[in-house]
């Protein structure tokens, strides 16, 4: 699959590539465990920047940053030196302060690692906060019918 640098949105599903590095692997050449983590990281980033509300945006404008909250993640198969591997991201839901996301790394039609993340709105004073309009219309963006996106729950539970 020939996607951009900061992979791309179709079907409601952020795609975005990754390239495994000698850096990325141990002695054996299979990819360590943590890096899985590091790359789900990235696209988060890129998913969300892709879609007009970067983490600096998010930062300088509405005084948000966002941070894990919690995640269960699974390793299905390994990685290794030299493969090219996909980063697939769904929102799953989204209310108040977080959102819930679903990340599977795939190499070709193989799925390698998949896990569910909750990432939470935090203010400049340590607490979660409401998501800032950026961040709620770039949750929007991922397709309901497409993505099983729940729609974004607003404060008075409608």
């Amino acid at each position: 699959m020939n996607l951009p640098r900061e992979g791309r949105l179709a079907g409601g599903i952020h795609l975005f590539p990754v390239h495994v590095y000698y850096e990325d692997t141990d002695a054996g050449g299979v990819v360590y465990y943590a890096n899985y983590l590091r790359f789900a990281e990235r696209a988060r980033s890129e998913a969300i920047r892709a879609l007009g509300a970067s983490h600096g945006r998010l930062r300088d404008e509405a005084g948000v940053v966002l941070a894990v909250h919690k995640l269960a993640a699974e390793y299905l198969a390994p990685a290794r030196l030299d493969d090219d591997l996909v980063v697939e991201t769904r929102v799953l839901g989204a209310s108040g302060a977080s959102i819930e996301l679903e990340q599977a790394i795939t190499r070709a039609a193989t799925r390698l690692f998949v896990m569910t993340c909750t990432v939470v709105c935090v203010a400049r004073s340590g607490r979660p906060t409401r998501l800032p309009p950026p961040l709620v219309a770039a949750v929007a963006q991922f397709n309901p019918q497409t993505s099983q996106t729940p729609k974004v729950i607003k404060a008075n539970g409608r």
